[in-house]
């Protein structure tokens, strides 16, 4: 699918960027064009890789001209750039419009007027029932690219959701191996918090899942199982040999859930589901106010969201097996053995 083919990817200088680049460098794809704002991460990785495949190029998706440069020639899009930590988001919101949405939408009215044939957009659980910028955002991006897919023939948009990615830049495990190695305790803000767990591979499958498999305007959505904080703290603590390890609750932090929820009710009735995933197809309705106002659906107020409370729970096994197959928890264990 992707022989002799371009793809750009947004925030390529990313962890999903980085997870895509060593999947697909090998392969027979042509070229990958890696677009970010951030040039001492574009030099890191050109002297890494050191890959005529990989092209990159230095630009804001705040900045259409810039994203224009980048896509000329492009088949094939992963957008990834988006401004993603919640108490940023929440103490600058205008700065999550702008990115998130307003960036979004330069970067697929580009895609279109350059005859890009597929994009897919990574969105996060936190757009569903969102409580802060981040996610209200993000949930604002959902909806930029399913209008757009509605209104577009030639070139395909779609959209992927996902829970926690486990050691992602700014997540929760790599703070965790840190406060470790430091001998700091390590803080959990609620121990019952639940959050889905997925690898950086889990999230690339799920884009190319949207890709072989979607139509614009769709979204989809990887079952995942999760489990507590608590439980992971436990764990990482007992992976890296320190099963006394001081942890610490510290309190919910400002625009935090107990739990994330992957689809609402609403979505849940007319999700299709694809065994491993969930499709959710583009509500097709124009604006005749009838088919909102005075047609209902029984079914939505029969069902239940998809969440991580109510998803399957990982036992301290299963978890600790996931954990030990990350390329970064594995590098440490190497590094302290070494010692």
């Amino acid at each position: 699918m992707f022989e002799g083919k371009v793809l750009l990817i947004s925030g390529g200088t990313g962890s999903f960027g980085e997870a895509v680049l060593q999947r697909f460098l090998s392969t027979d794809i042509k070229e990958i064009r890696v677009f970010s704002r951030d040039e001492l991460k574009q030099d890191d990785m050109r002297k890494n890789y050191n890959n005529d495949k990989l092209k990159f190029y230095i630009g804001d998706v705040r900045d259409k001209n810039s994203i224009d440069d980048a896509m000329r020639g492009v088949d094939y899009v992963f957008h990834a750039a988006a401004l993603k930590q919640v108490p940023s988001c929440e103490f600058y919101p205008m700065q999550a419009v702008k990115t998130n949405i307003m960036g979004t939408e330069n970067l697929l009215n580009s895609a279109i007027e350059c005859g890009v044939e597929k994009v897919i957009a990574l969105s996060t659980d936190k757009a569903v029932y969102p409580i802060n910028a981040m996610g209200i955002s993000k949930a604002m991006m959902e909806r930029v690219i399913v209008a757009k897919g509605r209104n577009v023939d030639n070139t395909m948009i779609a959209c992927t959701r996902y829970g926690n990615v486990m050691a992602s830049r700014g997540s929760v495990i790599p703070l965790f191996i840190k406060q470790i190695k430091r001998g700091l305790p390590i803080t959990i803000t609620d121990p019952c918090m639940t959050r889905f767990m997925m690898s950086l591979d889990d999230a690339v499958d799920l884009v190319l899942f949207a890709f072989k498999n979607g139509k614009s305007g769709d979204i989809f959505v990887q079952k995942a199982p999760a489990a507590t904080v608590e439980l992971l703290a436990d764990t990482m603590r007992n992976i890296f040999g320190s099963p006394n390890h001081s942890i610490k609750t510290i309190g919910t932090r400002h625009g935090e859930k107990l739990y994330e929820t992957l689809l609402t009710k609403e979505e849940m009735a007319r999700a299709v589901d694809m065994n491993q995933y969930y499709r959710i197809p583009a509500d097709t309705r124009d604006l005749n106010y009838g088919k909102f106002i005075e047609e209902g659906e029984e079914v939505i107020a029969e069902g239940e969201e998809y969440h991580s409370h109510n998803t399957y729970r990982l036992n301290k096994d299963e978890l600790k097996d996931l954990l030990l197959n990350i390329k970064e928890i594995r590098e440490e264990l190497t590094k302290a053995s070494e010692k």
